[in-house]
């Protein structure tokens, strides 16, 4: 297979935006995303379009690319819709990456974006309950507290995961607290104001033990990454990223292993190395306990050493390995459609040197998870992208 790069990347501030609509933030992520490339729409091949929600929020089905860049200047090229829950846009990358790799393509850009925010919250909310089997039973006590079913399935995997390992909710807070430090310091990022481990932990209660900061927000906004080939990375000005493993897993309703580590051995394997190779991460946090969760399931600390990891201070900005230096998805913000892609450019700045005050020193290889739905007591799918200069 051919290497591919990461050129170009962009994407828009993330918050909610009820005055905009995704054609907009389509067009701004597009835009700086050739931008810093240093091409044009001229220089796109092919487009592989994430987006999770936009027929339950907006009603746009089928052609959600074809409409939603129909003023982009990219209307007649080809267009993959790509709907895999909050791991579409990864899910784009993974197929944009696939055809660049294979030689069917020299280019392509890869656009994620999600329009959650609602006059009507019962709209957004209804968005996520279409993420699981809706045959399967729901767990007694899932989605009948704090109104968002995914919030109950957090913490009930919290609940089970602090019985398992001693974790505390400080723990959890400790995550937020990292969180928004990070989001501070990042101008895309919804939630810039930091806050308290006794803050996090006296917000409001949404799913025991699960507070509001603990918690991510519905959110709009879009990423873009413009992919090429390695003789075609060779005549742009950027330090080209590499995609060194890009895998890809679903779940299986009584297996042994969740989807998480089969996706992050599949990628290590692939990549060749281990995680202590890994400078910099971004996790899929949709909600604290996660993060933590996901520190044991990608190999960073042994199982049940999660909160003696997240106390070190070792998964800080400039620790041992950087997690979430974005904010996350609990401060960056989680539109569906544009979270994996955003966790892609934020590790492509860090790799490059360009993150400011969140850089990770020495950055060379860094990894990004996200997950998506849910299916059988597990997330649906798993993503796991491995980059490197």
């Amino acid at each position: 297979m051919n290497k591919v790069a990461i050129s170009g990347v962009g994407m828009t501030p993330f918050g909610k935006f009820l005055d905009r609509n995704v054609k907009s933030l389509c067009e701004e992520a597009v835009r700086n995303a050739l931008t810093d490339a240093g091409v044009t729409v001229d220089d796109v091949q092919a487009v592989y379009f994430g987006n999770a929600a936009g027929g339950t929020v907006n009603g746009q089905e089928m052609i959600r690319a074809q409409a939603a860049l129909r003023n982009a200047g990219l209307a007649g090229k080809p267009m993959f819709n790509v709907e895999n829950a909050c791991a579409s846009s990864s899910t784009a990358l993974n197929l944009a990456w696939l055809a660049i790799a294979s030689g069917q393509y020299e280019t392509a850009l890869v656009v994620g974006a999600e329009k959650l925010s609602h006059e009507d919250k019962a709209v957004s909310f209804k968005a996520f309950a279409g993420a699981v089997d809706i045959e399967e039973p729901v767990p007694e006590g899932v989605g009948k507290g704090s109104g968002s079913i995914f919030m109950d399935m957090y913490a009930a995997k919290a609940r089970k995961w602090m019985s398992a390992c001693g974790g505390q909710p400080a723990d959890f807070a400790r995550v937020v607290v990292k969180s928004r430090h990070a989001a501070s310091l990042n101008p895309y990022a919804q939630f810039r104001k930091e806050t308290t481990v006794d803050e996090v932990l006296n917000s409001r209660m949404i799913s025991e033990p699960l507070t509001l900061f603990m918690c991510s927000s519905i959110g709009d906004g879009a990423a873009a990454i413009f992919l090429c080939s390695e003789s075609y990375a060779k005549k742009l000005a950027n330090k080209p990223v590499y995609i060194r493993a890009s895998s890809i897993v679903s779940a299986i309703p009584g297996g042994s292993e969740v989807v998480a580590i089969r996706a992050g051995r599949a990628a290590y394997e692939q990549a060749g190395i281990g995680p202590e190779d890994i400078h910099v991460a971004e996790l899929h946090d949709a909600s604290a306990p996660a993060e933590l969760i996901h520190y044991e399931n990608l190999g960073f600390c042994a199982p049940g050493d999660a909160p003696k990891l997240i106390r070190s201070g070792d998964v800080d900005i400039g620790g041992r390995i950087s997690v979430n230096p974005s904010g996350g998805l609990l401060s960056r913000g989680h539109p569906l459609g544009a979270t994996g892609a955003a966790q892609i450019i934020e590790l492509t700045w860090q790799l490059r040197g360009q993150a400011g005050k969140r850089q990770r020193p020495g950055a060379m290889v860094a990894l990004a998870e996200n997950n998506g739905g849910q299916l059988a007591g597990d997330s649906a799918v798993a993503l796991v992208t491995v980059l490197s200069t």
